[in-house]
């Protein structure tokens, strides 16, 4: 009998753990999320978005006189909109409605390099998890700004050498967006951006 409840407190935990690691089934939303741009722009610029992310590790800032040393996180764009899976037939097209939007609520940021490696903390920066909310419409198209870097990578390796050594990485960031469809259905979808990090000049 004392078995039971350490069984089914086992089952729990073992199912909260395959939550909380993003394992779900997004195949059963009739809809789904589509990517039509994802661009980055350096927290060190002006905000100027781009296809490729020239990431600054460490920026020479100026004021009155005193130059500091000085880290920002990147900022990346992303425009979705919704698709249907079953797109319906000649003269017949299904059209999304209200009920296929979908609420996106967090996303999760993985570096990986094409050389293959990419342990973290060592080759590449930590993969890290956020929070999003921005509802992906029926129609037109639904759009957020987020962390793609962030600043405390810059302070932890590999980046942090990279502020005196002269030298570059380059990677490719993939951004997995979780949410859910007005049915609660769950709905994924993945975009990747390339990035360089290095110490660039600095105005």
């Amino acid at each position: 009998m004392s078995r039971k409840p350490i069984t089914f407190a086992l089952l729990t935990a073992l199912s909260m753990a395959a939550a909380g690691c993003g394992v779900a089934d997004y195949g059963r939303a009739p809809g789904t999320v589509q990517i039509t741009e994802l661009v980055a722009s350096s927290g060190a610029g002006s905000l100027a978005f781009g296809g490729y992310l020239h990431s600054d590790v460490v920026t020479n800032v100026t004021a009155g006189g005193v130059t500091t040393p000085t880290r920002f996180n990147d900022v990346a764009r992303v425009t979705f909109a919704l698709i249907l899976k079953d797109p319906g037939a000649p003269g017949i097209t299904n059209v999304p409605s209200a009920q296929n939007e979908v609420q996106i609520t967090h996303y999760r940021v993985v570096y990986r390099r094409t050389d293959g490696r990419n342990v973290q903390g060592v080759d590449v920066p930590y993969a890290f998890d956020s929070g999003m909310t921005i509802l992906v419409p029926a129609t037109g198209s639904g759009q957020q700004t987020f962390d793609i870097v962030r600043v405390s990578a810059k302070l932890e390796a590999p980046l942090l050498a990279l502020a005196s050594n002269g030298d570059s990485l380059d990677m490719i960031a993939d951004v997995t967006f979780y949410g859910r469809d007005m049915h609660g259905n769950n709905v994924a979808v993945t975009g990747s951006i390339g990035v360089t990090f290095a110490n660039f000049g600095d105005a």
